[in-house]
């Protein structure tokens, strides 16, 4: 009987780990439609957000998932062996630096507290992926692969597509993860919900094909869905957001004209960030302020209830 829940239990954690680096392998490959530099640098990497989420689900044994799926799609885009031993390494280091950070911070998968939102963006996101840029870049110049001068152009993109990853991939598969279709949802708050989506769109296409600098029109419906939709809300239209940014980066359309590229990555940062930071802040902060309303509510029906109890 041990031998065999011991057996399940393997199973189960192989093909959790297969699955991990399926998904790794598969967001990797969308994630290459956008490359920049050298058929394989790209301003959206996927898997980052998808490697971090699993960490901080099923925790760090899950981490050969990651190293195997970074290794298949390094394989298949090069330079050679040893570069792309390297590079994977770095790929598989970096999630886990970023979690033992959100781990050290006291992060909660919850999101629901305003730390939880800034750790996740400065640590999990900007610091942690320093490392998977800078290995990765790193070995691209030993290897010849990229001059020496291309660098900080391709470091710049590299770190941009980490950190992208994590930021709008992340924070959406952890809220999806929790996520329960609530009930008592009449047509109108429905209504609302597709109107808040078609109109974040809209104008999200409006100010990335625009060649004035409308990224902030964004904003609003940032704050509409965050206080409307709760983390949900914010979680989604933050990826459909960013996104779209990053398809016009890759095009360089839009306010990415007429800038080189690590202008452009800079501004795609700047923008992303602060678009992620608005969504899960003002996300966190309503949550935060809605668990103390009900708290209160709770203690004053308790104290009620006593002062019920003793009136005589």
């Amino acid at each position: 009987m041990v031998d065999s829940a011991r057996l399940r239990q393997q199973t189960a954690k192989l093909l959790t780990v297969l699955a991990v680096a399926a998904c790794y392998y598969a967001t990797a490959r969308l994630g290459l439609l956008q490359q920049l530099v050298r058929g394989q640098v790209t301003p959206l990497w996927p898997p980052t957000g998808i490697a971090l989420a699993a960490l901080l689900v099923f925790g760090p044994r899950i981490w050969p998932g990651i190293a195997l799926g970074a290794l298949a799609v390094n394989i298949m885009i090069g330079p050679s062996v040893l570069p792309v031993l390297a590079i994977a390494v770095g790929n598989t280091v970096a999630p886990l630096c970023s979690y033992w950070l959100l781990r050290r911070s006291d992060f909660r998968n919850e999101l629901d507290r305003l730390r939880d939102a800034l750790a996740l963006v400065f640590l999990g996101a900007l610091a942690g992926m320093l490392i998977s840029a800078t290995v990765g870049t790193g070995t691209l110049v030993l290897a010849d692969a990229i001059p020496a001068e291309e660098f900080w152009r391709t470091w710049s993109v590299w770190w941009t597509g980490d950190a992208m990853g994590v930021m709008v991939v992340t924070p959406f598969l952890l809220v999806v993860r929790r996520f329960r279709r609530p009930s008592g949802i009449g047509p109108v708050r429905w209504a609302e919900a597709v109107a808040l989506g078609v109109c974040t769109l809209a104008v999200t296409l409006l100010a990335t094909e625009a060649r004035a600098s409308l990224l902030f029109l964004v904003s609003p419906f940032l704050i509409w869905a965050a206080f409307r939709f709760g983390r949900a809300g914010a979680a989604c239209c933050a990826l459909g957001v960013s996104t779209l940014a990053i398809l016009a980066a890759g095009r360089m359309a839009g306010p990415f004209a007429h800038h080189d590229l690590l202008t452009n990555m800079v501004t795609l940062q700047a923008f992303n960030g602060s678009t992620a930071l608005t969504a899960l802040l003002l996300a966190a902060v309503i949550t935060e302020r809605n668990s103390t309303y009900r708290e209160i509510r709770r203690l004053c029906t308790q104290l009620s209830e006593k002062v019920t109890r003793q009136d005589p």
